[in-house]
């Protein structure tokens, strides 16, 4: 019986890592998958926007490289959630291969570095890469003879970004987190202390800060872009566009209302009298408009005769499903959003630790419904997925329909097939800022699940007994996860710990989600007060470029 026994036990230990390289290639062919998944749709995606006219094979590639950087780092989130869940059985206890402290800790350090490897090559790309690339474009000649001198008038442009980018990291080396422990220590210890703990960290929290830092940029970005977006999208697909017909015959009567204004003008110098400097300017303007008029003419002529028209109206009933869905989700988050900001309002610990609290006190809606979903898997890692893919397109979808802007100034504008390379460069380093905070957003729309995801601890609670002889007897119960779990039960996504390395940051987090949610609100009144788009919004305007006057 004792050999059996060995036999057996030899032969479930042989299983588990049989278990586990089945589980990791599965899990390597699945991200290859979406890998190239991600890669395709940033290449169409960046195709579709791209002018013709001025295509730049550097810039294509950089935008679509940017673009597919933003993605995996958005799918980042889900991934560290599923991990510190994948460790554990539904029952609350750890797995074969995870019950050392080894073990997990190697795992969690794994997705430590990826997310730094990540958020380093989004610092190459925002402080030097995409600067590069843009102030290269900016030098091209006409005749583009010199390539040299182009090279080097980007590169002395992009050296002020790479001083931004050190002086980032030199004070995120240089403030620690923790005071030395010994108050009445010198100078001279005090310096060494701080060498100390930059090798103690091996330079992680000089990193840390650089990404916090722009993830405030990115904060502006989510506030400005996201928050319109949210609106903005779903409503565009209830309310669809206009008739083209409509167009079409609005367009034909303005056109002749125009070429009447000109002929009155030319009329009256039909007896070789000369114009008026006010007349002249007035005659451009209307030959100009005339002129966008004719443009709008053949663009309406092309887009009656295309498929995607005809499709586009037989999918419509889908589009205002689709439209009411996503204004469900956006008032959702708005709802679960205040919520949690208001709990933390009430029952954090104020401005000092970063308004951080530990568990939920408020009942968060998409929190609960995260945790009702845990037990059919994989709906929960789904949901989270859907979210943050969800934060990522209405994102784009914002940047599209507002364009680029620095203040109150237009900059670029976004549109099919006309986009200039320096504003598709532009697109995609705002989208790669707006990643970086998207993780604290999902934070705190879920803050419970996004710290633990769906892991559930054993709680001995004791049992009643009659006869006090009889001793103390216990029974283990299944609990959810929380900040009351036992630290050696529950593993910390390290999404969390690294959103709460600062405590600063954390706070102004918390007032731009106040903003955001206010944002939000005037971008819902402003795009249910908009008209209908036309059928070929963004083809034609007055002006030929892409800068916005």
């Amino acid at each position: 019986m004792a050999s059996v026994s060995r036999v057996a036990g030899s032969e479930a230990v042989m299983a588990t890592p049989v278990a586990l390289l089945s589980e990791s290639v599965l899990g390597w062919s699945i991200f290859t998958i979406v890998l190239l998944v991600i890669v395709a749709f940033c290449w169409v995606y960046i195709r579709k926007y791209q002018s013709r006219q001025e295509s730049e094979v550097i810039s294509t590639i950089t935008a679509i490289c940017a673009l597919a950087i933003a993605l995996i780092t958005s799918a980042l989130l889900p991934v560290d959630i599923f991990l510190v869940s994948f460790m554990k059985y539904p029952n609350g206890t750890y797995k074969e291969w995870a019950a050392g402290n080894e073990t997990r800790q190697q795992i969690e350090d794994t997705v430590l570095y990826g997310y730094y490897t990540l958020y380093s090559i989004i610092l190459f790309c925002v402080f030097l890469w995409i600067p590069f690339v843009y102030f290269y474009y900016e030098e091209k000649d006409e005749d583009n003879s010199n390539k040299c001198l182009q090279v080097k008038n980007a590169l002395k442009y992009t050296v002020g970004f790479v001083i931004v980018c050190s002086v980032l990291l030199l004070i995120g080396t240089f403030v620690p987190l923790e005071s030395p422990p010994n108050q009445n220590s010198t100078q001279w210890e005090k310096v060494q202390y701080l060498f100390e703990e930059l090798g103690s960290s091996h330079g992680l929290a000089a990193l840390s800060f650089s990404i916090s830092s722009l993830t405030l940029i990115g904060m502006l970005a989510v506030i400005t872009y996201t928050a319109y977006g949210m609106s903005v999208l779903p409503l565009n697909l209830i309310k669809g566009t206009r008739s083209i017909l409509y167009e079409r015959l609005e367009n034909t009567e303005d056109r002749e209302e125009v070429e009447h204004q000109i002929d009155k003008l030319k009329a009256k110098c039909a007896d070789g009298r000369p114009l008026s400097m006010r007349d002249r300017r007035n005659l451009q303007d209307l030959e100009a408009k005339l002129q966008v008029l004719h443009r709008r003419s053949r663009h309406l002529e092309i887009a009656e005769r295309t498929c995607c028209n005809k499709v586009g109206s037989a999918l419509r009933p889908m589009k205002i499903l689709l439209g009411v869905f996503f204004i469900l989700v956006a008032l959702l988050f708005f709802v679960t959003l205040f919520i949690s900001n208001l709990d933390k309002a009430l029952h954090s610990a104020g401005i000092s630790t970063g308004f951080i609290i530990f568990g939920t006190n408020l009942t968060n809606p998409l929190n609960e419904l995260l945790l009702a979903l845990q037990p059919v898997f994989p709906l929960d890692y789904v949901l989270i997925t859907i979210i943050t893919m969800y934060f990522v397109f209405t994102s784009m979808a914002g940047i599209r329909n507002m364009g680029i802007w620095f203040f109150w100034i237009r900059l670029y504008k976004i549109r099919p097939q006309r986009t200039q390379p320096q504003a598709l460069l532009f697109l995609c380093m705002i989208l790669l800022l707006i990643v970086l905070h998207t993780s604290y957003m999902i934070y705190s729309l879920a803050p419970q699940y996004v710290m633990y995801g769906s892991q559930k601890y054993l709680l001995q609670t004791p049992l009643p007994t009659a006869d006090p002889s009889q001793g103390n007897h216990s029974t283990a119960v299944t609990k959810i996860c929380d900040a009351d779990a036992p630290e050696d039960q529950c593993t910390v996504t390290r999404s969390y710990l690294f959103l709460h390395r600062f405590w600063f940051f954390s706070t102004i987090y918390y007032f731009g989600n106040w903003a955001f949610l206010v944002v939000f609100l005037i971008g819902l009144v402003v795009s249910c007060c908009k008209g209908k788009k036309s059928v070929i919004e963004g083809e034609v305007d007055a002006d030929d470029s892409d800068t916005g006057q």
